[in-house]
């Protein structure tokens, strides 16, 4: 289960039960929340999807504690282009 919470404009606490919980801090860049998005949804709804995208791929306890979403792909080429794809 994925729960995102707003910290500010750019900062998202994000917690990830599995059978060990996770706590993550995100920051988004609203220039690439709307690069990602066109702003059809909110930043809160990029960053959940983007865990998601992240949780096929790895476990919540090999996520980064703290990064910026862009990082994301560095490690996953495919991540904006599969993002996209679901605005």
């Amino acid at each position: 289960m994925i729960t995102v919470e707003k910290i500010d404009d750019r900062t998202f606490k994000v917690t990830v039960k599995d059978r060990t919980t996770t706590t993550h801090t995100v920051t988004v860049e609203p220039s690439y929340h709307e690069k990602l998005t066109g702003k059809r949804v909110s930043a809160v709804d990029l960053v959940k999807k983007s865990f998601d995208f992240l949780l096929e791929r790895e476990s919540n306890t090999s996520i980064l504690r703290s990064f910026d979403l862009p990082v994301i792909g560095r490690y996953f080429p495919e991540y904006e282009s599969t993002i996209k794809k679901q605005f």
